[in-house]
């Protein structure tokens, strides 16, 4: 039994994850759940290019999801060493609390 899943179902996760982010980003003030959310819609919207690619039968969506990726480890590498650095200098990583201007 071949059971297909309907491209609109990807797009709705796709979306229903995006929306996560969204509030994840606009809600929180701890900088690492805000670097999270922004992971999550950058897979959100690899999820929408995985989908769209397969649903047209074309590989370009995933070559571009491959090197977005690539991106995205580029950038937890070096997000992650910013928030390490604000940390060892601040002593904490809520956002409201940290002013880059005066160390």
């Amino acid at each position: 039994m071949n059971m297909a899943v309907d491209l609109g179902w990807y797009l709705a996760l796709a979306a229903l994850l995006f929306c996560i982010g969204v509030a994840g980003v606009l809600t929180r003030r701890n900088a690492l759940i805000i670097f999270m959310s922004i992971e999550l819609m950058l897979n959100a919207v690899n999820l929408t290019f995985i989908a769209f690619s397969r649903s047209l039968t074309n590989v370009d969506g995933q070559v571009f999801v491959f090197l977005v990726m690539a991106v995205a480890a580029a950038e937890v590498a070096v997000g992650l060493a910013i928030i390490v650095t604000i940390f060892r200098h601040k002593e904490t990583v809520d956002i409201d609390k940290v002013n880059l201007m005066k160390w």
